[in-house]
Parts: C-alpha cells; sequence; structure tokens
C-alpha cells in the first residue's frame, strides 16, 4: 500500500472534496481521484460516497482514517529520527582503541565529539589491535582505533584504514638516572639495565628491539600496566619502553626520551572502518575528531622531567 494513497486519503476525509484536496496537495482532481481509486481496490473497501457537492466518508472510510493516520503520525516520526541521526541529534558511536590509544588520543577525540553532538550516546571497549578488528568485522563496534609495525599487515582489503600518527618508542627512566639529559637514546647504551615489563607484546618489542642492538634485555620485574610501570621507574627499579602516545600521561619524577628510530621500529595508528558497509554519520564526524585530536597531541619528542 502506497503511503502517498494514506496522504492523499487523510486530505480529501480532512476537506470533503477531491477538488480541494488536489488544491491542498498540489494534484490536479483527476490524479488524486486515481489514487483515492487505487487505495480502494487495494483495500477492497469503498471509502467515500460521492455526494452532489463534495464527497463523505463511508464506514468503511471511517474505519480506515484511524489506521491511516496512526501509519502517517508513525511515517512521520520516522523521518524526524532519521533526520535526528543524520544530523546527528541521536544516534549512537561505539569505538573500540588499544590502551595506549585511550590515555590521549582517544579521549581527547571524544570529548571534542560530545561537545560538538551531546545527543549521541558514546561507548568505548579497550582491547589490543586483533581483538578491536574483530569486533569490527562483527558488528560490534563502528570504529577501530588500531595499531601496526610495519612487518604487520592489516587487513587492507576489508578495510578502509585513516593514518592518524606514527608512534614513537621512548624509554621512561627515573628523573634522576644518569643519562636523564639526552635528547636521544641508543638501545645499546643501556645494555646494562634492568627492564620492567609484563604486557606480551611489550615484552617481544623490547626482546626484539634488545636483539637488534646486540644484547638480551634483562626483565628485572614483570609489570604489565603503565600506571604501575611509571611507580618501578620511578623508584629507580629499571627503564620502561613505552609509546610516545601515553607522553602526556605520565608523571613528573620519570623522564621520557625517545629511542633512536633505528633501535626500534615505528608503529603506525590508524583509525579502521570496514569496507563496503556503511559508515554512520556518528562515524564519520568522529574520524574527523581523531585527526584534529593526532594533530594536537604533544610533539613525541618532548621530553618531561621534575
Amino acid at each position: 500500500m502506497n503511503i502517498e494513497w494514506l496522504e492523499v486519503f487523510r486530505e480529501v476525509a480532512a476537506r470533503g472534496s477531491v477538488t480541494a484536496a488536489g488544491q491542498s496537495l498540489g494534484y490536479t482532481q483527476p490524479a488524486v481521484s486515481r489514487q483515492i481509486s487505487a487505495l480502494e481496490r487495494a483495500t477492497g473497501a469503498r471509502l467515500f460516497d460521492r455526494m452532489p457537492r463534495g464527497v463523505r466518508l463511508t464506514e468503511e472510510g471511517r474505519c480506515l482514517l484511524g489506521h491511516a493516520e496512526a501509519v502517517l503520525e508513525r511515517m512521520r516520526a520516522a523521518r524526524q529520527d532519521l533526520e535526528a541521526l543524520r544530523n546527528l541529534d541521536a544516534g549512537r558511536l561505539r569505538v573500540g582503541a588499544f590502551d595506549s590509544a585511550d590515555a590521549a588520543l582517544v579521549p581527547r577525540a571524544l570529548a571534542s565529539f560530545r561537545a560538538a553532538h551531546p545527543g549521541v550516546c558514546l561507548s568505548v571497549i579497550e582491547g589490543n589491535t586483533t581483538a578491536q578488528l574483530g569486533r569490527l568485522r562483527d558488528g560490534e563496534i563502528d570504529i577501530a582505533v588500531v595499531s601496526a609495525y610495519p612487518h604487520q599487515a592489516l587487513d587492507a582489503d576489508h578495510l578502509d584504514l585513516l593514518h592518524l600518527l606514527d608512534d614513537q618508542l621512548m624509554v621512561a627512566l627515573p628523573a634522576g638516572h644518569r643519562l636523564a639529559r639526552r635528547s636521544v637514546l641508543r638501545l645499546a647504551d643501556l645494555a646494562g639495565e634492568s627492564w620492567i615489563e609484563g604486557y606480551p607484546d611489550g615484552s617481544a618489542t623490547l626482546a626484539d628491539a634488545g636483539r637488534h642492538a646486540g644484547f638480551r634485555p634483562r626483565i628485572e620485574f614483570a609489570v604489565r600496566e603503565w600506571t604501575a610501570k611509571q611507580g618501578f621507574v620511578a623508584a629507580g627499579l629499571g627503564l620502561s619502553l613505552v609509546p610516545s602516545l601515553v607522553a602526556g600521561a605520565t608523571r613528573p619524577d620519570i623522564v621520557l626520551i625517545p629511542l633512536h628510530p633505528g633501535d626500534a621500529p615505528v608503529r603506525k595508528v590508524h583509525a579502521a572502518t570496514l569496507r563496503g558497509v556503511a559508515t554512520p554519520p556518528p562515524a564519520i564526524a568522529f574520524l574527523r575528531c581523531l585527526e584534529e585530536a593526532a594533530r594536537d597531541l604533544p610533539v613525541a619528542a618532548t621530553r618531561r622531567s621534575g
């Protein structure tokens, strides 16, 4: 059943005249008559009695009118809701990100998005790149903030990737360390140091970097989370490799110094959406917020000291 037929039917019923309804809707009188006839055929009901002056609803017409008004009201509400989604006055945004992206990059982007679009419901789930890409494929999130080193390939055939930044590795040292005033560190200079690392990917990265520099790093304490690592480093119990993404969330009694790019690979950070799937308007807007947040992050080479 054509929605337009119902709109014409309601207008004729309200005005009691095919001609008046046509003038109100911008249709000719024959066009209105054809649509009423089509609706009568579709419903198998006679909807109007033709009177000398105008038309009058039949009993069947009065029955249909209530249903027609309900359907048209639902369609009006649906159009309003769809318009709200397009205008970002409503809807939802589901973001997945790896842990160090949640230190500053993602929160800054979310804050900017929320300020511009407070009616959109936001949710974030944390996990590594593999987990986030799985959630993206399963439709559990709209955007995945992911990372990859040069030797790691993302599924570019099924993903649209927006490059956000290059995330350089840095060395966290206690503020009083003998090398704390260096502008850049070579890993070979740290061969005799103790290390703090408990995250599986971080341990593998540290081991690979040390092997490249000609030594096997001695991991003294297996500590997984960055907050705890800072406490161990500040207490002088060892050093830690950290991504530049966490540079803005470092305590003042720790110094972060960039590691020479020849000693460790630089990972690329992307925002990923699923190719071939309609990207919802909130996700499109959030991609712009991520780009702006990435540009505004503190320069990775900036050192912080107490």
